[in-house]
């Protein structure tokens, strides 16, 4: 099984596996560990990543970028609106209302969702992770931004299913970094400790996200999250885009704002001269080749420039941090460290207002562009059978209050609960119960819209069916589990009817209290360790025993954002066939640069080592070959189907086969008839010892050894011909005998003679030393003086004794 980590960003995205003991950031066919969150669309394919990139100038309007923040929304929504004024192409309402991307691919025009565009990004980072684990990817965890609502949630889990992806938990960046961070310190304080606090800080391209985390061993507790989702490193980018166009009006009287080609140049070369800023504090040049009307444009910055045209984007770090330590109620000695990671935190004066508000140093020690990439790495390995991780708890926080609201039977007036209140724990359940006559309505909705940076407040309706009184008439007791699931998204799992059996006095089974009228209350139960638990309920009232049965019951969701399971296969159904068209215009390309390549590759050899192996007449006719498949490649044949250039392929490879054969023979047909010669010399040596009597050879049979003189003669025979008819024939003619050949000879030689001459001689068993009453068997021929009876050293006769030992040793033998 495969355990892969995705951080699918706004700008671009990192794929982490585990393996080898440890987390690993993976690199894509370019050999870069990050891919860029773009899509372009061509009249045969669609290329994705840094291909896709490299395309954004020059096919700018159906190059897709900066998509991630539109899952979930509607084409009307503000937001949206907003950011399509910006962008270099079509942004359209679909038949659903959600906001479809149109661009031209495979010549015809095409609307596609931004789920549809997450799952081609997902499919590229899928196959960078195969070919990279040379197994199938599946299972996986995603990262989404802490302040994602449902909506937007059940969009990226919808993108990640058509592209087959099991997504085993969205998680947010923040709780990916702080993962990543505090499974590896084993300094941690011991669960009945004061836990270690620390702040993480996050500002990416397009979004700034601060949390509060604690840390004890083995544990780590999400205590609070903020953030100001349009504040990135994208903002301080379009600062120096607006200076400079403003500039370049002045300076040059050209207008950037009329051409999206220039005007995506120039935030290319903003982006660049930003990062620049991070190191340099001196004037940095900032030039731009044939910008517009093929005019050149050049104009320079320095640090403190930048930081006084973004200083109101400076002045918003604050409002989320504020916000942070108000709702978890912390002091800044509270916080023992404050981690930032993301592009835009290298930005000097970003570190500075952080640093600032907290009164101490940033630290640096995670990797600021893979960390959350690596969490989720972390998390899918904690989560996967197939991979043994140190036990770490995480327990999340719930961004935003979730509350219910429902209609009370038979009566006008609405109930209303908070079920989760602002950084509640997640995932959690929890057990509503209702006391109803028929099937009733629950609507979920954020409790606090001006707090979320979405403008639909309701989540969904939930519609619990099939409720009915009990057989006396009164209501039935209807239990609904609410929860926040493990990807952060709120539901309604379960819902059941209590029935009540009376049964005899001894029987164990009781009901619980009810509660009802306007003031219903909510029992709820904690499943972070999967065990019901009451509170805020009265204490039971006395009731006689009875018998209660659980009755499941179906239960209908309307959610706000949710695709319909048609639409879905449809989509995984498009995602398959342009996966095959990609596919098939790979295989196209590869064919077409094959023939290039033997283009190429022959007409420069053929005027070098290949010279002396073709005849001049062939020359000349395979150079006017070459010639004329270079011409039809770039024209009639530059877009040619993949049999069409196999065919060329075939045609150049016959004639160009047999040359290259002969060049590569006459490189290597020297040496193996050298190792042939050898091995020939060394056996007629063995031979001619063996008839000389040479005492090593004498335990081979006379028979075995005519073998391997007869093998030799024939073998030495067959050579001599070999090399007399190879050096009458000339370099452009085919070789007598092929090396493959020869190799075949060398191995029959050993074959027949190898077992012969390394035959062991037999061993010629020694005396076995006889054991005497009286000590040696003197009748044996060994001479045993200087010898105890077990054939070791004696002591010494003349008395003297071994520097080890005391005296002399008598030894009697039983």
């Amino acid at each position: 099984m495969s355990v892969v980590g995705l951080d699918v960003g706004s700008q671009s995205c990192y794929i982490a596996v585990a393996r080898a003991g440890g987390i690993e950031t993976i690199a894509n066919e370019f050999s870069d560990r990050c891919t860029p969150s773009v899509i372009s669309f061509g009249p045969k394919n669609r290329t994705i990543g840094v291909a896709a990139k490299n395309q954004q100038i020059t096919h700018a309007n159906n190059t897709v970028s900066s998509f991630k923040r539109f899952h979930g929304r509607a084409f009307s929504d503000p937001f949206i609106q907003k950011e399509k004024a910006g962008l270099s192409y079509d942004l359209v309402p679909m038949k659903n209302g959600g906001v479809g991307i149109k661009v031209m691919y495979m010549d015809e025009e095409h609307l596609f969702s931004v789920e549809q565009i997450t799952a081609m990004l997902l499919t590229k980072l899928k196959e960078t992770a195969e070919n990279n684990l040379k197994k199938p990817v599946t299972d996986c965890v995603i990262s989404v931004p802490s302040f994602f609502t449902d909506a937007e949630r059940r969009s990226v889990l919808d993108a990640a299913q058509i592209v087959g992806l099991n997504c085993l938990r969205l998680m947010n960046d923040m709780t990916a970094v702080a993962l990543n961070y505090g499974i590896y310190k084993q300094d941690l304080p011991n669960a009945d400790e004061k836990p270690r606090v620390v702040v993480f800080v996050d500002m990416g391209h397009s979004s700034f996200q601060v949390s509060a985390c604690a840390f004890n061993k083995g544990k780590l507790k999400v205590l609070g999250t903020a953030f100001d989702p349009f504040l990135g490193g994208k903002n301080f980018d379009e600062k120096l885009v607006e200076h400079f166009c403003a500039e370049f009006k002045t300076k040059y009287k050209l207008d950037a704002k009329s051409k999206i080609r220039a005007l995506l140049r120039l935030h290319q070369e903003c982006e660049k001269l930003k990062k620049l800023m991070s190191s340099n504090s001196t004037d940095l040049p900032l030039s731009i080749e044939c910008f517009m009307s093929d005019r050149d444009v050049s104009g320079k910055m320095n640090r403190s420039q930048f930081e006084e045209l973004c200083a109101e984007l400076l002045q918003k770090i604050e409002v989320p941090l504020h916000s942070l330590m108000e709702q978890t109620q912390l002091k800044a000695e509270d916080v023992s460290a404050i981690e930032i990671v993301g592009g835009a935190t290298r930005i000097p004066a970003v570190k500075e207002r952080i640093a600032r508000f907290f009164g101490k140093d940033v630290s640096t020690t995670l990797n600021a562009d893979e960390a959350v990439a690596r969490g989720c790495a972390l998390q899918c390995a904690i989560l996967s059978p197939a991979f043994k991780v140190r036990e770490f708890s995480v327990t999340d926080a719930v961004p935003f209050p979730i509350s219910l609201v429902w209609n009370h039977d038979s009566e006008e007036t609405e109930g209303v609960h908070e079920v989760f209140s602002r950084n509640h724990a997640a995932p959690f359940s929890k057990v509503l119960t209702f006391l109803r006559r028929g099937p009733f309505e629950l609507e979920a909705f954020y409790s606090d819209p001006q707090g979320v940076p979405y403008p639909e407040a309701k989540i969904g309706r939930f519609v619990v069916q099939n409720v009915s009184a009990q057989k006396d008439g009164e209501k039935s007791r209807v239990k609904v589990k609410v929860r926040v699931n493990t990807h952060g998204i709120f539901t309604i799992s379960t819902a059941s009817m209590v029935e009540k059996v009376p049964t005899e006095e001894d029987d164990g089974s009781s009901v619980e209290a009810d509660m009802e009228g306007p003031n219903q209350k909510a029992a709820e139960s904690s499943d972070v360790d999967a065990n019901e638990k009451k509170v805020d309920q009265p204490p039971e009232a006395k009731k006689p025993k009875i018998k209660v049965v659980n009755v499941e019951l179906p239960v209908e969701a309307n959610l706000v954002w949710q695709l319909g399971r048609d639409l879905l296969n449809m989509y995984i159904e498009t995602e398959g066939k342009m996966i095959m068209q990609d596919k098939l215009e790979k295989e196209r390309n590869d064919a077409k640069n094959a023939v290039e390549e033997c283009v190429y590759e022959f007409r420069d050899k053929l005027c070098g080592p290949y010279e002396k192996f073709i005849c001049e007449q062939e020359h000349e006719k395979f150079l006017r070959l070459l010639t004329e498949t270079e011409d039809w490649l770039y024209e009639e044949g530059e877009d040619q189907a993949k049999q069409a250039y196999i065919d060329k392929l075939e045609e150049l490879m016959k004639m160009g086969t047999p040359v290259k054969v002969r060049f590569q023979e006459a490189e290597e047909r020297p040496k193996v008839l050298e190792e042939l010669g050898q091995r020939l010399q060394h056996y007629a040596k063995i031979a001619a010892d063996f008839r000389s009597k040479d005492e090593k050879y004498n335990h081979i049979d006379e028979s075995e050894m005519k073998k391997v003189e007869k093998s030799v003669n024939e073998v030495m025979e067959w050579m001599n011909n070999v090399m007399n008819a190879q050096a009458k024939r000339s370099l452009d003619q085919d070789p007598v005998v092929r090396t493959q050949e020869i190799r075949a000879k060398v191995k029959e030689l050993n074959n027949v003679c190898e077992p012969v001459v390394t035959q062991p001689k037999p061993k010629i068993e020694s005396p076995k030393l006889e054991r005497t009453p009286n000590g040696p068997n003197l009748d044996k021929k060994e001479d045993l003086e200087g010898k105890d009876n077990f054939g070791a050293e004696a002591p010494h006769q003349n008395g003297e004794c071994h520097p080890n030992e005391k005296g002399p040793v008598n030894m009697d033998l039983d």
